[in-house]
């Protein structure tokens, strides 16, 4: 009598020795064959790249020795499994104790499927691993994109007019660079406290308690950060909040609808430059009037409207009138670098900005198709914006 199809399915992402022992375990069952989760489904389930692609993950799991094949499951969400049962036709489902749920035993029961449940223990000797646990040695702590309104949050800036900063938070898909105007120096601040993930509570809360602790009345350089970098952390998804002549803003607006954060995730890429160079000074030069700052505050408006009405041609508009406003303050936001870089990638996007006060780090661009740039222009990065609850 032929042995019996036992299936399992997965991430495999960071693959450890929990899983070897998961697989070990389910193998006692029968054959052991091994869906698992493509880079497309990672990345719309789970909001992040992966560490490995598709491809190499599938060669490392049929590689242990408990495996009789695997494969890339072609559905997708936490079923994405599907098509690959309904072509296999295994005999029994082995999930984890943590990876079971009703929808998963009902579909075996509706297939006549047997459904096994282990529970998650480590090889002897050996120390319990998880996915999460190993993601957690490293930070997680989110970084911030500004995407219109930059500088309105000083007060030399809004005493001119109030206005909104427009902000995304972004999971740490990438490197992080210092001095590269992605918040650095409040990420860095927040690792002071929290080494390797944000608290759960409110997120304002959370931000307003960042910038205090950022900007200690003992600071002796006497500058004081901007609360965008804070709240553009600290607060998922996509945020405004409207200044006044004051560091903190009167209020703060946050959208957290799936098509939205979606649709902003299709339309933008980061380009990386060279970091700002040491004693950089973007200040310098400053000229900032009424109709500058109007010219500002009316680009980011228009910025939100268009975000919110999924109109790509009014956002890169605005996006562009936005970062040109800041320029006509902050001419010196334009040095070193950067100059070659717009002309090198100006004519290939819709718009782009530099995050934060710029004199180098990353150009920020609005295309119209992410995932075809990337695949046209390697070095470019796509950007995933934190949801809420993750």
């Amino acid at each position: 009598m032929p042995n019996k199809k036992v299936f399992v399915s997965g991430c495999y992402d960071l693959l450890h020795s929990g899983h070897v022992e998961f697989f070990r375990q389910a193998s006692q069952y029968g054959d052991l064959y091994v869906g698992i989760g493509s880079d497309a489904t990672i990345l719309e389930y789970k909001h992040h790249k992966t560490v490995y692609s598709e491809q190499e993950r599938l060669f490392m799991v049929k590689s242990i020795r408990y495996v009789k094949d695997a494969f890339i499951n072609a559905g997708s969400g936490v079923m994405d499994f599907v098509p690959t049962v309904e072509a296999l036709k295994p005999d029994i489902l082995v999930v984890n104790e943590d990876g079971g749920n009703d929808e998963k035993r009902r579909f075996c029961e509706e297939h006549g499927i047997a459904y096994v449940v282990l529970q998650r223990v480590p090889q002897e000797g050996l120390q319990a691993r998880s996915s999460t646990a190993l993601k957690k040695t490293e930070s997680q702590i989110p970084t911030r994109l500004d995407l219109a309104g930059t500088w309105i949050d000083q007060p030399y800036v809004s005493q001119y007019g109030p206005g909104w900063a427009i902000t995304i938070s972004l999971e740490p898909t990438f490197e992080v660079r210092e001095r590269c105007g992605l918040s650095t120096s409040t990420r860095n601040t927040i690792k002071k406290i929290w080494p390797y993930s944000l608290p759960n509570m409110n997120p304002e809360m959370l931000a307003k308690l960042v910038f205090c602790f950022e900007n200690d009345p003992e600071r002796s350089d006497g500058f004081i950060s901007g609360a965008q970098d804070a709240i553009g952390i600290c607060v998922p998804g996509l945020c405004r909040h409207y200044y006044d002549n004051r560091f903190w803003p009167e209020k703060i607006e946050t959208c957290q609808d799936e098509r939205v954060l979606s649709w902003l995730e299709a339309h933008l890429v980061m380009i990386p430059m060279e970091p700002r160079e040491p004693g950089c000074s973007v200040v310098e030069g400053k000229d900032i009037t009424t109709p500058k700052v109007r010219a500002l505050t009316d680009a980011a408006d228009r910025c939100w409207q268009a975000i919110m009405a999924a109109d790509l041609a009014g956002f890169a508009q605005a996006y562009r009138d936005s970062f040109n406003a800041q320029v006509a303050m902050f001419p010196a936001m334009i040095q070193g670098c950067v100059p070659a870089y717009i002309e090198k990638y100006g004519n290939l996007v819709m718009a782009y900005k530099m995050p934060g006060a710029g004199g180098g780090g990353y150009l920020a661009c609005v295309v119209e198709d992410a995932a075809q740039f990337c695949e046209e222009h390697k070095e470019s990065i796509r950007l995933t914006i934190r949801r809420a609850g993750l």
